[in-house]
């Protein structure tokens, strides 16, 4: 039995392997399209700090893509078993089926823990810092697009010439302003320097011996001023803030209690709290409805396996969205509808297992 329960673990572990790859790269891949490229083609993101970024996304993928692996892994590996008559071998040596499955749901019990650890700690910490580093770009790249000699750089309805920068102060500095689609020069001045909020968003620009073109009536008339401040259009979201979904177990757990002292609606918190849980135990469910499966399908092509896996995925993730649109609705109990498809897949597949071994 021993030997068997090697083989089969290194058959399940190889295509597991395998399946954790390709289903990380092209989830990854998603990601990096949408939240990374962008960054690198608008010049706000080094190589370097692309790859930082790639890594920091890197857990969050895992935690989606290790239950899809290993559902597609156990229904690659059962389905060639039963398609070389290898469970009919196992069985017609006394071996029943519930035997045969049981190394494998010990192994989807083990993920199932790892599951556990990168959805409720490791997995949204590293996307904190991942939106973190997205914040640090585009708040530098705020700051260094106006401190660029011979540069322009537009910032709402102004554009602002900058011709050096002495390491102190900005110098040559023209600031036009567009009214009506017209791009009109309203003044010029010697040297400037740029002021920056807490955050480090730059909020004022302070002009220092001005030759200001300054408006009466409908006409522009020369002026002059040692100092005009110039303010600056603020970014809409100057503070870093988290959501829900962004945030690790122990911090959901402490901002429900800090809304349930306020007496606010903590549904759609109570929502992301069984969520994670509930999909740290995805890997049971697909271990135990994939197993018999396989097994029914009696085949060894790997396109059934997984077209049998992208379906049961579907199913399973169509609870977890139906549970989130209705997560301010208390009154429907959205946290159980996210519980509805382990309990469906566990429920069924211990079914279908034990039927399919007192069959025979």
């Amino acid at each position: 039995m021993q030997t068997l329960t090697r083989y089969l673990l290194r058959q399940l572990l190889a295509s597991f392997g395998l399946c954790l790859i390709v289903f990380t790269f092209l989830l990854l891949l998603g990601n990096v399209l949408k939240e990374i490229l962008d960054l690198l083609a608008s010049q706000q993101a080094s190589p370097e700090v692309a790859l930082r970024a790639v890594l920091l996304l890197l857990p969050f993928v895992i935690a989606f893509a290790l239950p899809i692996a290993l559902l597609t892994a156990v229904l690659l590996t059962f389905g060639r078993l039963s398609a070389d008559q290898e469970i009919t071998a196992m069985r017609a040596g006394g071996i029943s089926l519930v035997e045969i499955a049981l190394p494998v749901v010990a192994i989807s019990l083990l993920f199932s823990g790892l599951g556990g650890w990168f959805n409720l700690d490791v997995a949204p910490r590293c996307r904190q810092a991942f939106k973190d580093l997205q914040y640090q770009m585009v708040r530098d790249q705020s700051s260094l697009r106006l401190l660029r000699p011979r540069s322009y750089t537009q910032m709402g309805d102004l554009d602002i010439y900058v011709g050096g920068n002495s390491g102190v102060h900005l110098t040559d500095v023209l600031l036009y302003r567009y009214t009506n689609h017209v791009k009109i020069l309203e003044c010029r001045a010697e040297r400037a320097r740029l002021e920056t909020n807490e955050l480090g968003f730059p909020i004022r620009l302070v002009l220092e011996k001005v030759d200001a073109l300054q408006k009466y009536g409908d006409s522009w008339n020369p002026g002059s001023s040692e100092v005009f401040p110039v303010e600056l259009p603020s970014r809409r979201n100057t503070t870093q803030q988290w959501q829900f979904n962004d945030m690790t177990f122990r911090q959901l757990l402490a901002a429900k209690a800090t809304l349930e002292e306020r007496g606010a609606n903590v549904s759609p918190i109570q929502v992301q709290l069984h969520r994670q849980l509930a999909f740290s135990f995805a890997p049971i469910g697909f271990a135990l409805i994939g197993i018999p499966l396989a097994i029914r399908a009696h085949r060894r092509e790997t396109n059934i396996g997984i077209a049998i896996a992208l379906l049961l995925v579907l199913i399973y993730y169509s609870f977890i969205i139906i549970g989130q649109s209705l997560e301010t609705r208390s009154s429907w109990r959205p946290h159980w509808i996210i519980w509805a498809p382990n309990f469906l897949f566990q429920t069924l597949g211990a079914f279908l297992l034990w039927r399919a071994d007192r069959r025979g």
